[in-house]
């Protein structure tokens, strides 16, 4: 059942928060909905976007500025909560581990098993619950994110080719079982046996499995966090793999969602295009 906690009218449009209690996770998760006006005339395409570290479905929904953009395509917005929440849920003192950082992983070591399947309830459960309860075409769905998000869109994306038709994420970890940011997480969440990690790493998938489209990356070249990021590794993958990939620097830009903001247009009419019927 589907408990809806918020709607509001924007650019002809609704965009909705809604609670629902997940299988995967064992808990009442949270999502938003950006209901584009075309939706009101029959299904229209889906794109996910994916949350950073220490986000909620709230921050791209309130700073990302992509009603606007979707409206102007006829797509609908999916915004994931990016863990399983409440004080009964493991969680760490870090920020980049535990709540608010599901990784966009099914977690199989003690604390997380019990409920951080962030990888299936994005991939599989949350996709079911939107199918049931909003106007949307699930044989055209995309997905972007940004950080962690990108990550988790970049992986998703090239684990389930025939899923998601289109494909972007900005300042995405990109080679997360070769920095800090990754190795931790995946460690904690996966255990110790690398070749666990290896279909959550974008850069090492291009080369096993590839990707059959093109995508589109953008990473500002003043990130504070470009080291972790490592855009370098996937730029090579791209490369070594061929596949088809439009990997963008931005001049001054850094990871906040001023970033985020100044070409989620982009983003949008990259999915938009790639997705028309």
């Amino acid at each position: 059942m589907l408990e809806t906690l918020s709607t509001n009218r924007a650019f002809g449009g609704t965009q909705g928060v809604y609670r629902h209690a997940a299988k995967t996770t064992g808990t009442d998760m949270t999502f938003a909905v950006y209901c584009p006006p075309q939706a009101e005339n029959g299904p229209v395409p889906v794109l996910w976007y994916l949350s950073g570290l220490t986000c909620t479905h709230e921050n791209a929904m309130v700073k990302a500025g992509a009603q606007a953009n979707a409206a102007a395509h006829g797509l609908m917005l999916v915004f994931p909560d990016t863990s399983p929440r409440g004080p009964e849920i493991a969680d760490d003192a870090a920020y980049d581990l535990g709540q608010g950082a599901g990784f966009y992983v099914d977690a199989t070591e003690s604390p997380w098993a019990p409920h951080f399947s962030m990888y299936s309830y994005v991939g599989h459960e949350l996709p079911a619950v939107v199918a049931d309860n909003f106007a949307a075409d699930m044989t055209r769905q995309g997905i972007t994110g940004h950080s962690m998000g990108g990550h988790g869109a970049l992986t998703l994306a090239m684990n389930h080719p025939d899923t998601y038709r289109s494909l972007s994420a900005l300042a995405p970890i990109c080679h997360p079982t070769g920095t800090e940011w990754g190795r931790k997480q995946l460690t904690a969440y996966l255990g110790e046996d690398e070749t666990r990690w290896a279909r959550h790493d974008a850069s090492l998938l291009l080369r096993a499995r590839g990707w059959p489209r093109d995508f589109l990356v953008d990473q500002g070249d003043s990130d504070e966090f470009l080291a972790l990021l490592n855009p370098d590794a996937l730029a090579k993958a791209v490369t070594d793999s061929g596949v088809d990939a439009t990997l963008r620097r931005q001049a001054g830009y850094d990871h906040s969602y001023f970033f985020v903001a100044s070409f989620m247009a982009d983003h949008v009419a990259w999915h938009a295009a790639r997705l028309a019927a």
